[in-house]
């Protein structure tokens, strides 16, 4: 099969050229770093406890207690 030609003579231009694949790959770079990111943050979400509060063990005025422990 014989490439097609421009009607100047020229070279046919390759739809994938370097910039193409470039961008392409930045792109989906991006996406995937912006899904990942989301998911992490809905995994650490579900994953933590902020209802569970550590009490120090040590008594005194100056501490700052929780009203009851849920731990």
């Amino acid at each position: 099969m014989i490439a097609p030609t421009r009607p100047d003579g020229a070279p046919p231009v390759r739809f994938w050229s370097g910039w193409r694949i470039f961008a392409l790959v930045a792109v989906i770079s991006g996406l995937a770093l912006f899904v990942g990111a989301n998911v992490h943050l809905i995994s650490v979400a579900f994953a933590s406890k902020p209802d569970c509060v550590l009490q120090p063990q040590t008594e005194g005025a100056a501490s700052y207690r929780p009203a009851k422990s849920s731990c």
